[in-house]
C-alpha cells in the first residue's frame, strides 16, 4: 500500500482473510475494527471517516445494510467490499446497496485503487453538498410522541433509540425530552448525570429563550441533545403544562427532531405535548391488557381529534408466541401495524450497558426497526397510511 488512508475504517475479525499484515494497515492509517458496535463507535466519535472496508469475512446481508443505510444518512461515507469470490449476482446486490467498490482479497494493489477513489468521491460529495449537520439555521422541529397506557412496553427504549437513528450521526438535530416527571429513566438509560432539569425551567417561564432551554440541555452525542426528567417526583410535581408549553415552542426552532418520552397516563404536561405533535407513536406488545390500553389510547386520540394519518404503531416483541397473530392483534387495537419490532435478550443488555442498541449493534433485527420508523418519519421511506377508524367526537374538548 502506498497512500496514506488516516480516514479509513476496515471491519474483518478473521486475520486470514486480510488482503496484506494488520502492521501495514496501521502504516498507512486504516484503523482495523473486529465488530460491527466497533465500527459503528468508530463513527459516531469520527466524523472524519470517508471510507468502510469490509474484509472477505464480514456476512454479506449485514454489509449491504449498512451501505443502503449510510448511502442515504451519511453519503460521505463510501463502502468498499472485499469478496473471495466475485460473482454477477453479488456484484449486482452490492451496487444496488450502494457498495462503491467490490475488490478480490489478497490484492492490496486493487484494494488501495479502489480506496483512493472512494475517499476522492466523498471528498466531492463533501465540498459539493455542505454536510446538514453544519447548518444552523432557525427550524420548526416535528415533534414526535412515544406512548404507551401501560408500563413495561419498552416505550422508553424505543424513544431513546429513536432520538439516535433520527440524528443519523449528526446529520440531524435530535432533542430528548423525557416526560415522565416522576420517574424518568431516559437519564439512566443513557449514563447520564441529571446535572440540568425540565424543573430548572420553571423560573424562566414567560421569559424562556433559545439561550435558557440550551441551559437546560445535557448533551449525549452527535446530534443528540436530552432534557431530562426532574431527579425526584416533588420536583416533577411542580412543573406544570405552562411550563412543558413554552420549552416545546422554544426548542422547536433550535432542532430538526424533538422525541417525547412519556408516562403511562394522560396527564396535563402529557396532553400539552401531545397537542402539538407531529408524529404520535403508541407502543403495542402482544398481551390484552396492552391491546386493551393501547384501544382505548387510539380511541382519545380520535376523541382529542388528533389525525389518525400521523399515528405510527409500533408492534414490540412482535415475535412472541402468545396465541395471538399479527391480525388478531391489528383487529384488537383497530389500526393497522407500522413497524415490527422483534423480542431479543440484547435489549436489555444495551440497557444495562447504557448504550443504546442503534449504536451498539446497527445491524440487529431490534436496530432495522427503529430505523424503519425513523426513515418512516423522516419521509425516507413512506408507507401507506394506517387505516382510519370511526371518531366519536364530543366527549373531551382538546386543551388550547
Amino acid at each position: 500500500m502506498s497512500i496514506n488512508l488516516i480516514h479509513t475504517l476496515y471491519l474483518e475479525a478473521n486475520s486470514s482473510f486480510r488482503s496484506v499484515p494488520a502492521d501495514d494497515y496501521v502504516t498507512n492509517g486504516i484503523k482495523l475494527v473486529e465488530s460491527f458496535p466497533e465500527l459503528g463507535a468508530e463513527l459516531g466519535k469520527r466524523a472524519d471517516i470517508k471510507v468502510v472496508i469490509f474484509g472477505a469475512g464480514v456476512d454479506l446481508g449485514a454489509v449491504l445494510e449498512f451501505a443502503a443505510y449510510h448511502r442515504v444518512h451519511r453519503p460521505s461515507v463510501g463502502v468498499v467490499l472485499v469478496r473471495d469470490v466475485i460473482d454477477l449476482d453479488t456484484l449486482q446486490e452490492a451496487l444496488r446497496a450502494g457498495v462503491r467498490e467490490v475488490v478480490p482479497v489478497r490484492d492490496p494493489a486493487a484494494l488501495t485503487s479502489a480506496c483512493q477513489r472512494t475517499a476522492d468521491l466523498s471528498n466531492a460529495i463533501t465540498t459539493i453538498t455542505p454536510s446538514v449537520a453544519t447548518v444552523r439555521e432557525p427550524t420548526n422541529a416535528k415533534i414526535v410522541t412515544v406512548f404507551a397506557g401501560k408500563g413495561g412496553c419498552g416505550k422508553s427504549v424505543v424513544a431513546t433509540n429513536l432520538a439516535v437513528a433520527l440524528a443519523a450521526n449528526g446529520a440531524r438535530r435530535v432533542c430528548l425530552i423525557d416526560l415522565d416527571l416522576q420517574f424518568g429513566d431516559v437519564g439512566i438509560m443513557l449514563q447520564m448525570a441529571p446535572e440540568r432539569s425540565i424543573a430548572d425551567a420553571i423560573p424562566m417561564v414567560g421569559r424562556l429563550d433559545t439561550d435558557g432551554v440550551r441551559s437546560l440541555l445535557t448533551h449525549y452525542r452527535a446530534g443528540v441533545d436530552t432534557l431530562l426528567a426532574p431527579t425526584t417526583p416533588a420536583e416533577g410535581d411542580q412543573v406544570t403544562r405552562e411550563v412543558i408549553t413554552e420549552l416545546l415552542a422554544v426548542a422547536r426552532t433550535m432542532f430538526d427532531y424533538i422525541v417525547v418520552d412519556t408516562p403511562s397516563f394522560f396527564s396535563y404536561q402529557v396532553l400539552s405535548a401531545l397537542d402539538v405533535t407531529d408524529w404520535y407513536i403508541p407502543i403495542v406488545v402482544p398481551d390484552l391488557p396492552t391491546l386493551k390500553s393501547v384501544r382505548l389510547t387510539l380511541d382519545m386520540f380520535d376523541m382529542l381529534q388528533y389525525p389518525r394519518e400521523k399515528v405510527r404503531t409500533l408492534l414490540n416483541r412482535s415475535d412472541s408466541q402468545v396465541g395471538l397473530s399479527h391480525g388478531d392483534v391489528e383487529q384488537a387495537i383497530g389500526t393497522a401495524i407500522d413497524i415490527r419490532m422483534p423480542s431479543s435478550r440484547d435489549v436489555p443488555v444495551s440497557v444495562n450497558k447504557g448504550m443504546p442498541l442503534v449504536i451498539d449493534h446497527p445491524v440487529h433485527p431490534v436496530s432495522i426497526a427503529i430505523r424503519n420508523l425513523a426513515d418512516l418519519i423522516a419521509g425516507v421511506a413512506p408507507v401507506e397510511a394506517a387505516p382510519v377508524t370511526r371518531r366519536r367526537r364530543g366527549l373531551l374538548t382538546r386543551k388550547g
